[in-house]
């Protein structure tokens, strides 16, 4: 790694190299808290979820609950998703919250939704 006296340096010759539009930024925000070797974002499959999990963990978790492997549209979306859910859970919280409220009304009514697979029909399943 660098020592403090190097970093130092190479932030001094950053500074020394900008254009004065962005050195007058640099100068309003103050050179002391100016920091040009900001850590880069954490790579989307390396980041978790509330619970620690990878979007592939949870995906791979969910795929094994299923009674059939589900079709590509489905896979694709519920991936989309669960990106979502791990970069940014206040996002998608509507969703998941409507979704449980949904899911209660269906069930005091009796309804079941079934997942989509290659295996089953489309749309929800009544009870008989």
């Amino acid at each position: 790694m660098y020592t403090p006296e190097q970093v130092e340096e190479q932030k001094r010759a950053m500074y020394e190299a900008l254009s004065p539009r962005r050195r007058r930024f640099v100068d309003r925000i103050g050179y002391e808290n100016w920091e040009p070797f900001q850590a880069p974002f954490d790579p989307i499959d390396i980041r978790t979820d509330a619970m620690g999990l990878t979007t592939h963990d949870l995906l791979k978790q969910y795929y094994r609950t299923l009674p059939a492997p589900p079709d590509p549209d489905y896979m694709q979306t519920l991936s989309e998703f669960m990106v979502m859910l791990v970069m940014n859970i206040e996002k998608v919280r509507p969703i998941l919250e409507f979704s449980d409220w949904y899911n209660a009304q269906l069930r005091a009514r009796g309804i079941s939704i079934k997942p989509k697979s290659r295996a089953s029909g489309p749309g929800p399943e009544q009870p008989e």
